[in-house]
């Protein structure tokens, strides 16, 4: 008799995520363009769509103020952060991901523009000294990973002990556990029954259903996760305020119930109950 498929609960938890995120990487439909067609179009279109959604990004991760410095992309995705700081001027980019579809769409993008600062790796990055010598970076940056990994206690231990140095930074995007799009999950899937909180933030967290894990913090617990860190700043944003079914057809239009608001109550808002819990840290 011939070996049965495992079945996906079987997997080992890494595993899972990596088959995860190989099966629809993140924001791997923000272009009509197929990135072997044309992938100076595709990176244009899914850079376009991503910071004109999650305009945020730009504030903090500051691109330009990395200029000659080396920086490593934690869950580096489909590249397009990674990619932006190569373009602004970094002296050596890495980016990891444990997904290879991920990775491999992140090198057909950057291709084109033949920097020579830039370079992927495929990998988990609780295993990082496997995949990337250790070595000091200027910048750590991880935006919506940690959260999606197994055992991010291991990560942070490896970037303590291995990548940062006294001059370093560490910035990193979280989910935030009080945060309108938490509510939203537990009350549309949820039916508001608190006891399945981390269940159905798990399974509606993205684009895509079934996310194998996915934690929320609060600000004690990101204290607690960066154990021996000075935390330099921490704040919340981003409301997604487009109504899905336009979305998805590349049209911007706001749930109803935002548009009724100001556009300064709005923004008010998702400084309190976004859902990025944005951190900006060094060692001790």
């Amino acid at each position: 008799m011939g070996k049965t498929a495992m079945h996906e609960y079987e997997k080992p938890m890494i595993q899972r995520v990596r088959d995860f995120w190989d099966r629809r990487p993140c924001n791997v439909r923000h272009s009509q363009v197929d990135v072997d067609a044309d992938p100076t179009q595709y990176d244009l279109d899914v850079a376009h769509r991503k910071y004109f959604v999650e305009p945020h990004i730009r504030d903090f991760a500051q691109f330009s103020r990395w200029r000659g410095k080396r920086v490593l992309d934690l869950g580096c995705g489909i590249g397009t952060d990674t990619i932006s700081f190569a373009a602004a001027g970094a002296a050596d980019v890495v980016g990891i991901d444990v997904s290879p579809h991920s990775v491999e769409i992140a090198q057909k993008r950057a291709a084109p523009y033949k920097l020579p600062n830039l370079r992927f790796v495929c990998g988990d990055i609780e295993e990082l000294p496997y995949h990337i010598e250790p070595q000091t970076f200027d910048l750590i940056y991880s935006f919506g990973v940690l959260h999606h990994t197994p055992r991010p206690g291991r990560v942070i231990a490896h970037l303590r002990n291995h990548y940062l140095g006294p001059d370093s930074t560490l910035k990193l995007m979280l989910y935030n556990r009080y945060s309108w799009k938490a509510f939203w999950i537990l009350a549309t899937y949820g039916k508001l029954q608190f006891w399945r909180w981390a269940e159905m933030i798990a399974q509606h967290s993205e684009a895509q259903d079934g996310c194998p894990i996915t934690r929320t913090y609060t600000p004690a617990l990101a204290h607690e996760l960066l154990h021996g860190f000075i935390i330099e700043d921490m704040h919340v944003d981003h409301i997604f305020p487009y109504r899905i079914r336009d979305y998805v057809n590349y049209r911007y239009v706001w749930e109803w119930y935002w548009r009724i608001l100001p556009p300064r109550w709005f923004y008010w808002l998702a400084k309190r109950i976004g859902w990025h819990l944005l951190i900006t840290a060094r060692l001790e």
